[in-house]
């Protein structure tokens, strides 16, 4: 359906037109997810359906919504929260926040991830070369790589800092000069400010590489290849990107907020979000400190535990099964 190409009103009229498309298949149930397109809740309703809303988390807290679309995000939830049928979250602590605040029976079921093809629990998957390691030079195993849209709470600007701080320092006393590559991938769903003061910063070292919006083999291969992933949000909701590089057996550290430690990595992979000089030593130490095959394959085993595709179906189809 076609809907303007703006920050603030793409996906608010895209879901607005998407409810009547909806309500002309009579559907068993609408099921909306994200605080934004929850707004419309009430109008499903009235309309007749039984709606199902996926909360992703406190989404009017994101620093992009700052100020007058950070108060209609509270208003959305709100309105979801009280005119839906049933009530998703992806976490833990989001459905806690949830159930004090609206007193309403929350179901908690996490986004899942997809293994790599071929995974198995004695080893991490490697996807095959394909031309991205050779068109940006990259060795493998020997590059950070980070996941995501160019957004404040990414923090892709504090990781461009710890890195250019990490340069020309060694991994570990007595080992030879930093020289590893850092590895951004992604960009904003609509440029701005910030979007290209994160590309000004970058461009500051040759070392720093935006790939811009990649997905399929190209991604896998950068996953398969990277020597650490790092995550430095102030916010998520789940942290799929963290999900995807833990599947392919890659060493990670993230910030310390709540929706990273439910992931619940060793403690000594976390760091204060907005601390670069810590981040930096983070780096340092973890480039110099690989996994061992055994960690990577209880990292694997977890993730196809908790965040199964096939039991994620399972329990959303309970919830869908409560509207009989």
């Amino acid at each position: 359906m076609p809907c303007p190409k703006n920050k603030f009103l793409e996906a608010s009229i895209h879901t607005f037109k998407g409810v009547f498309a909806a309500k002309k298949s009579k559907p068993d149930i609408l099921h909306i997810h994200a605080a934004g397109p929850s707004l419309f809740t009430p109008l499903a309703r009235i309309l007749g359906m039984k709606v199902v809303i996926t909360s992703h988390g406190p989404e009017h807290e994101r620093k992009k919504w700052a100020g007058f679309p950070s108060y209609v995000l509270r208003i959305a939830e709100y309105l979801s929260c009280t005119w839906a049928n049933r009530i998703i979250s992806i976490s833990e602590l989001n459905a806690e926040r949830l159930r004090r605040k609206y007193k309403r029976e929350v179901a908690v079921i996490p986004n899942g991830v997809v293994m790599p093809e071929g995974q198995n629990r004695d080893s991490p998957q490697k996807a095959g070369t394909v031309p991205v390691l050779q068109h940006y030079a990259l060795e493998k195993g020997e590059y950070v790589l980070a996941v995501g849209r160019f957004v404040p709470e990414k923090g892709f600007h504090d990781l461009i800092e710890a890195f250019h701080a990490t340069q020309g320092q060694s991994p570990k006393s007595g080992d030879s000069p930093f020289r590893w590559k850092l590895v951004i991938a992604g960009k904003a769903d609509h440029e701005d400010k910030y979007s290209r003061e994160l590309k000004e910063l970058a461009g500051k070292s040759k070392d720093i590489i935006l790939t811009g919006f990649i997905t399929g083999k190209p991604l896998q291969e950068l996953y398969s290849h990277a020597g650490l992933f790092v995550l430095p949000s102030y916010y998520e909701g789940l942290p799929i990107a963290l999900l995807e590089a833990m599947s392919y057996g890659l060493s990670c550290i993230v910030s310390d907020i709540p929706a990273n430690r439910e992931v619940g990595l060793a403690q000594e992979r976390y760091f204060k979000p907005g601390d670069i000089s810590v981040l930096s030593e983070k780096i340092r130490e973890f480039v110099a400190k690989p996994m061992t095959e055994e960690q990577k394959s209880r990292q694997i085993d977890l993730l196809k535990q908790k965040y199964n595709w096939d039991n994620i179906a399972e329990e959303t189809l309970k919830v869908y099964q409560k509207l009989k």
